[in-house]
């Protein structure tokens, strides 16, 4: 088949329907199934690699990729479901078998300073190294790549297909790129000699130094933070905050293009004090000129018994964020709303319009409010 014929609707195994809440633009067709198939158990499959960032002990290895800090002895899988002691080396399952394979707007990562109205072409893993109760990915994000129907493409394809179908950049997201580390590298940095930009869309729960050598391959990254409450951190995502942050710190010092993205769940990350806390911290720590994007909860996975965040919850921790100081502050996941909008903040003119994942009007001008010339931050072209 051509490229062209290769952008027909297809089914992508178990995430496809739950990837789709997010407004897809195209689903990719692909060839083959799973790459372990007829495998035995102690293969590490058909394009499995060896993972990086880990060392040896007495017991077996550790893997450093992550705070989690995994020790594997033979046969034991890490727990993100990916990395896994066989045969005296540790390997990364996800290698050249990515689960999910989609053309997207970049406002959907959701990427708002960055090339808008661009596409990405947005591949995922299997695998994850958190538990959130409200994953709405769960399907693919809490399985193996064994476990998964999984496309046969290596890294040089899908930057060859992310050129010829016109995308501006690769998305590494829906699950957790951090998982699949090693497939992330080795293809954007075939991106990068290709003048394509890649997009790290994560939970950040990352060392700093596998973090830092991604940097320098990553032109753009959207980070989760998901609270600011250490307790409800750990019960809501089975991980500890302070190495979130972290990484908002490192990508900032390595001139990564960051936005953040908050979900504010109804009981668990509400809290009018603790969302001022956070957009206090943000502040203080050199992000006013971060975007920050407040998103809608949906009911999903082990919280479907909440109710929607209310609108009017979003735009108490909206007008929280921009009396901290803020300056770039959306809400997420109510389509027309005015805060989709990007406003200037020293005249307030209406500079980008956007309905859902479309652009209406973009009146910055080489990086600059068209009014009154005050610097927008971002990566306009």
């Amino acid at each position: 088949m051509d490229k062209r014929e290769f952008l027909k609707c297809a089914c992508l195994g178990a995430g496809g329907c739950v990837l789709g809440l997010g407004g897809i633009d195209k689903l990719l067709a692909w060839e083959g199934g799973s790459a372990f198939a007829g495998q035995s158990d102690d293969s590490p499959g058909k394009w499995s690699t060896e993972a990086q960032f880990v060392v040896a002990t007495s017991g077996g290895f550790q893997c450093r990729k992550c705070p989690h800090g995994c020790f594997l002895g033979p046969g034991d899988m890490g727990r993100c479901r990916n990395r896994i002691n066989l045969r005296g080396k540790v390997y990364s399952l996800a290698y050249g078998n990515p689960c999910a394979v989609h053309i997207d707007p970049v406002e959907k990562k959701p990427l708002f300073h960055f090339l808008p109205s661009s596409h990405a072409f947005s591949i995922a893993a299997a695998g994850c190294n958190l538990r959130c109760l409200n994953c709405q990915n769960w399907e693919i994000s809490q399985k193996s790549p064994r476990e998964t129907e999984n496309a046969d493409m290596m890294p040089a394809r899908v930057v060859d297909e992310a050129v010829g179908n016109g995308c501006a950049s690769i998305a590494y997201t829906y699950s957790e790129p951090v998982t699949f580390y090693e497939y992330v590298f080795d293809t954007a940095t075939i991106a990068r000699e290709h003048h394509t930009r890649n997009i790290f869309k994560s939970s950040g729960y990352i060392n700093e130094a596998p973090l830092r050598k991604l940097c320098r391959v990553i032109d753009a990254a959207n980070i989760d933070l998901k609270g600011f409450e250490e307790k409800t951190y750990q019960d809501l995502n089975g991980v500890r905050l302070a190495p979130v942050l972290e990484t908002l710190k490192v990508l900032k010092q390595e001139g990564v293009w960051l936005e953040i993205t908050n979900l504010v769940i109804p009981t668990w990350t509400d809290k009018p004090d603790v969302i001022g806390k956070m957009t206090d911290w943000l502040y203080a720590n050199g992000f006013a000129d971060t975007p920050l994007h407040f998103s809608r909860f949906m009911p999903l996975y082990k919280l479907d018994q909440l109710p929607s965040t209310p609108v009017a919850t979003l735009e108490m921790a909206r007008d929280t964020a921009l009396h901290s100081g803020m300056k770039y502050v959306y809400i997420g996941n109510v389509p027309g709303h005015d805060a989709e909008n990007t406003y200037c903040p020293k005249c307030r003119t209406l500079l980008v319009e956007r309905k859902g994942y479309s652009i209406m009007k973009n009146r910055i001008v080489a990086g600059t409010c068209s009014s009154c010339g005050t610097r927008i931050p971002g990566v306009w072209s």
